[in-house]
């Protein structure tokens, strides 16, 4: 009986992330969806940005929290279209919620859609939310072990992007190791290594966003 209730709740869920993909796709919009730990610096990355786009392309964010908007404001702030999903304790987005968000966006003024999922490796990685891609955030202070723990996240994503580069010197990250064993899990991945803090990498990053877009819009 368990397994045919989650079987039922991922087909629901896939019902609807293929609606969503649908309407990105009638919109011509790219949406990506962010995988990180608590503290990885999504929200400073997607500052970033959104600076390296302007001009280029037009972004939004879905701001995805178990409480608070503090993200979301922050981002409002810096003049990003953001909109907050609050799961009041769930581990993960779902397709459902999604699909609210983005009834409730300005979708003829966007090109980009930016998902920042709640905070944790293990449950986002199973849901589909519409994404056309997946990318996930390892920030250096968390250590280079994530990969070896949490397999999945880093085996299904197109991108991964090491942050908080500018700590290396002072915490305990082997990037070459890191790089070497995310490789070999996924041999599709790209690996881009950004500062937020002094801008190193988010250029490169940001050309590969606006070259995802253009193959998305082929």
């Amino acid at each position: 009986m368990e397994i045919k209730v989650l079987k039922n709740i991922l087909d629901v869920n896939d019902q609807i992330a293929l609606q969503n993909r649908n309407l990105l796709k009638e919109k011509n919009i790219m949406m990506i969806n962010v995988w990180a730990s608590p503290g990885a610096g999504k929200t400073t990355l997607m500052l970033r940005t959104a600076e390296a786009l302007k001009g280029k392309a037009r972004m939004a964010v879905i701001e995805g929290d178990v409480a608070s908007s503090i993200d979301t404001e922050t981002l409002a702030q810096a003049g990003v279209t953001a909109i907050q999903i609050n799961t009041d304790g769930g581990c993960h987005l779902n397709a459902g919620m999604i699909n609210s968000a983005l009834q409730n966006l300005p979708l003829d003024e966007i090109d980009v859609i930016f998902i920042e999922n709640i905070g944790n490796l293990i449950c986002p990685g199973s849901f589909d939310l519409g994404e056309y891609k997946r990318i996930i955030i390892a920030s250096t202070p968390e250590g280079d072990d994530k990969p070896h723990k949490y397999p999945l996240m880093f085996t299904v994503a197109d991108a991964c992007i090491v942050h908080k580069i500018d700590l290396i010197p002072y915490v305990n990250f082997d990037i070459d190791g890191f790089t070497r064993t995310v490789s070999g899990m996924n041999g599709k991945i790209e690996i881009f290594k950004i500062s937020s803090t002094n801008g190193d990498g988010v250029e490169t990053w940001a050309d590969w966003v606006l070259k995802q877009l253009d193959n998305y819009r082929k």
